[in-house]
């Protein structure tokens, strides 16, 4: 089933960008979704994962990103449920395969070839689905991504129809060995942390990616949320919070950074989470960003940030 144009799209106050090499239209914004995994100090019930995801339709936004590893399938759960009840043809779904999940920050990795067929027929379960738009080789180390029966095996899966495209979400924002070998592995897409706190894949990543007409999906835009502008230094963030576990000295660093980028950066009257999103959005390179929010506010500031490109993409498409 092909992504088509819809009503919501023609209303939409987004822009739409070509995600590489794929036959899709995606929304510069789209949705992250580790959150509803439980790792970001809160769950999420299924009413509260809707009103996020409604919030997002109403916006225009059309990509969900999630993976088989916040919470055991969890996240993909909830989006299964809401899409069920949706218009499946109105979402472009990214999912991820490589790790098992156990328990709250706890973790395995599986990537032999049954393993992750196995992992695929989970997702597609949980997501209440009988294609994934984008599946992606998540985070895993080149001897895991050097292995051609896994790329054979999910090669026959997009023959299958169960998978429209593969693409690989780099563990490390300057692993180029696995950038420069996705045309081999028919991967079209790359997912890579970029924002204005780490700009390590303009080096070589995104060169690469431009080579090869590769799609570009920035994670962590807003730097864990610190480039919200909301947290100053000495900000404390609670055990069941995933930020709890980052190096306390480096989270202060960044967060002295941060106020000097808004003090000195940022126009003055511009919201900071939306000049962030913006600014990764600028480059040539980057197709959409993926942020992650927590209520339907937080989706309604993220979706701003596309009033504030201005200059021509490359990738730019009409909806």
């Amino acid at each position: 089933m092909l992504q088509g144009k819809t009503e919501w799209e023609e209303v939409s106050i987004l822009k739409y960008r070509r995600l590489g090499s794929t036959e899709l239209n995606v929304s510069v914004i789209g949705i992250g979704t580790w959150q509803f995994g439980g790792e970001w100090g809160r769950e999420y019930t299924q009413e509260e994962a809707d009103a996020i995801l409604d919030k997002g339709h109403e916006l225009g936004i059309n990509l969900i990103d999630t993976a088989e590893c916040y919470g055991d399938h969890l996240s993909e759960s909830l989006i299964g449920d809401y899409i069920s009840r949706r218009n499946r043809g109105d979402w472009i779904i990214a999912t991820k395969f490589g790790h098992h999940f156990h328990e709250r920050f706890t973790r395995t990795d599986v990537y032999d070839a049954q393993g992750v067929i196995a992992q695929l027929d989970a997702s597609l379960k949980a997501l209440k689905t009988d294609y994934i738009d984008l599946y992606q080789f998540h985070s895993g180390p080149d001897q895991a991504f050097d292995n051609d029966e896994l790329w054979t095996v999910l090669d026959k899966q997009v023959e299958a129809g169960k998978i429209r495209f593969l693409g690989t979400s780099i563990g490390s924002n300057d692993n180029l060995h696995q950038t420069e070998a996705s045309s081999k592995v028919n991967s079209r897409v790359i997912q890579v942390v970029y924002n204005r706190l780490d700009r390590k894949p303009e080096e070589r990543v995104f060169p690469s990616c431009i080579e090869q007409d590769l799609g570009v999906l920035a994670r962590v835009p807003l730097a864990s949320g610190y480039l919200s502008g909301k947290y100053k230094p000495g900000a404390v963030f609670g055990s069941t919070d995933v930020r709890h576990r980052h190096d306390a000295e480096g989270t202060r660093l960044k967060l002295q950074e941060v106020e000097r980028i808004q003090r000195e950066e940022v126009p003055q009257g511009t919201d900071m989470a939306s000049w962030a999103l913006a600014w990764c959005l600028k480059h040539p390179a980057v197709t959409a960003v993926i942020p992650g929010c927590k209520d339907p506010a937080q989706v309604e500031s993220n979706a701003r940030a596309a009033e504030l490109i201005e200059e021509a993409h490359p990738q730019e498409v009409r909806a």
